[in-house]
């Protein structure tokens, strides 16, 4: 009687992601990764992997051989029994009704944004609460559009030798953004997409410019499923970046079918690396002029087009001349304005009052993640907007993790503790060494003023000050 049951009522992402990540917070003191999420909602959907990458912009291979069978050893080991991709409903649906059945309250800490729940929008239709974990889905409702800004990148795209620069501190939305311009790309011009991260790039690569560009063009290979043939055309006789150029214009730009659309997230990991910055950056500005005004007489380097996605500044010295970081589209994503944000609440079913949205932007300053963190928890009904405001700059609030995510970075660098240790203790802008305001200002802790900075908003202040040693 029970299968039957099970068989006939399922659970819906939420639940499920609430009960999984609990699961392996509680096995392994972390939640679950964006992509795991990712992973986990496709195997639900009875998605294939194939499906999956293509929704979240990576390679097949890379979910189905990495991704995929980590996640699933990782909620067999938290939950105890086999889990695979085919089972996975089934495990989720009876772990779920079996607590169910005997009382049990999964209820987790508020910071953790997993509980599902349903609420009723001003149009009175039904819509199910999204958790914010990170990346907005491509058919997310809760995803803001910022002013005509992705209209302008839409079109940037589709232009030959396009280059478009997203820059914002963490959490802003960027690499969201990101994946929009790589689907319309792909659905509306038909054009070729690779999305690589810097940080998935292990330390000891970043140490040599040919190691580094070896792995560069074995890992667009990968994504774009072609035969790997580095060696073919790396050799001694010239040197890295020629034969890193060589290699995109003999073995991938001919081989695709049409434009390529490459978009280089966490660049900001090259920074750390002046070996190899200074040539790689002057590598991608040459490939964008080569590109746009077609020097070497080759027509295939129109087909490349770049998108750079970066958390600071450029606080390395390079070449105005030989730098992508002064060509082409440049989008700074700011915080989210009042209009903005009363969009989104009505997104979630809200109807905050103007003092309570003030008070709100008053603490998190229109940050995107602290906003929809705020306004999920309103509407699922966690806590109260008094009990929001109260607790949020404490150990007892909704931003628990991001904000101890926060210290545990300070204190392990203790000139970026010290640096921002004054920037909360002063009640004006403070003028910080160069590298440490770049560095704040990428996690997202300062905001840029001129030559000083300022804390970005009054959470933060009110929460690390309590903490000024860190």
């Amino acid at each position: 009687m029970m299968e039957t049951n099970l068989t006939e009522e399922t659970i819906n992402f939420e639940s499920a992601l609430k009960l999984v990540d609990a699961a392996v917070f509680r096995k392994t003191q972390r939640h679950l990764k964006n992509i795991e999420v990712v992973v986990l909602k496709g195997a639900l959907l009875g998605q294939k992997y194939d499906k999956i990458a293509d929704n979240c912009g990576y390679a097949p291979e890379y979910i189905k051989h990495d991704v995929g069978p980590k996640l699933w050893q990782l909620l067999s080991l938290s939950l105890g029994e086999k889990v695979g991709k085919n089972n996975l409903m089934a495990v989720l649906t009876q772990r779920t009704f079996a607590e169910a059945n005997i009382g049990v309250n999964a209820e987790e800490n508020p910071e953790n944004p997993s509980k599902a729940t349903s609420i009723s929008t001003n149009s009175n239709q039904t819509a199910e609460l999204e958790a914010p974990v990170g990346l907005i889905p491509l058919e997310s409702s809760l995803y803001i559009e910022r002013h005509g800004v992705e209209s302008r990148c839409y079109e940037e795209i589709s232009r030959a030798g396009a280059l478009i620069r997203i820059k914002a501190p963490s959490q802003m939305g960027k690499t969201s953004l990101m994946v929009r311009i790589l689907a319309h790309a792909k659905q509306q011009h038909q054009i070729n997409t690779v999305a690589l991260s810097l940080q998935r790039a292990e330390r000891c690569i970043f140490s040599d410019l040919d190691k580094f560009l070896r792995w560069f063009c074995t890992s667009i290979t990968r994504k774009l499923h072609l035969p790997y043939r580095i060696e073919d055309y790396w050799s001694d006789t010239f040197g890295s970046k020629s034969n890193c150029t060589a290699y995109f214009e003999d073995c991938l730009l001919p081989n695709i079918n049409g434009a390529l659309v490459l978009a280089l997230d966490d660049i900001d990991e090259v920074f750390l690396h002046p070996e190899i910055a200074d040539d790689f950056f002057t590598l991608l500005r040459s490939w964008y002029e080569e590109a746009a005004y077609g020097d070497s007489g080759n027509p295939l380097w129109q087909n490349l087009r770049l998108i750079i996605v970066h958390s600071t500044e450029v606080y390395i010295p390079l070449d105005i001349n030989k730098s992508p970081f002064n060509v082409g589209l440049a989008i700074e994503l700011q915080p989210f304005t009042p209009e903005q944000i009363i969009n989104l609440q009505t997104r979630y079913g809200l109807s905050l009052s103007e003092n309570e949205l003030s008070e709100l932007i008053q603490l998190v300053t229109g940050h995107p993640y602290l906003i929809q963190q705020a306004l999920y928890h309103l509407a699922s009904q966690t806590l109260t907007f008094t009990q929001l405001i109260k607790t949020a700059p404490t150990d007892a609030g909704i931003y628990y993790h991001h904000l101890h995510r926060h210290l545990g970075n300070l204190q392990e660098h203790p000139q970026l503790a010290a640096a921002y240790t004054e920037v909360i203790k002063s009640p004006i802008p403070v003028e910080l060494e160069q590298f440490c305001a770049f560095k704040l200002h990428s996690m997202g802790l300062v905001k840029l003023h001129g030559n000083q900075v300022i804390s970005s908003c009054e959470l933060y202040r009110q929460y690390f000050q309590e903490r000024v040693e860190l």
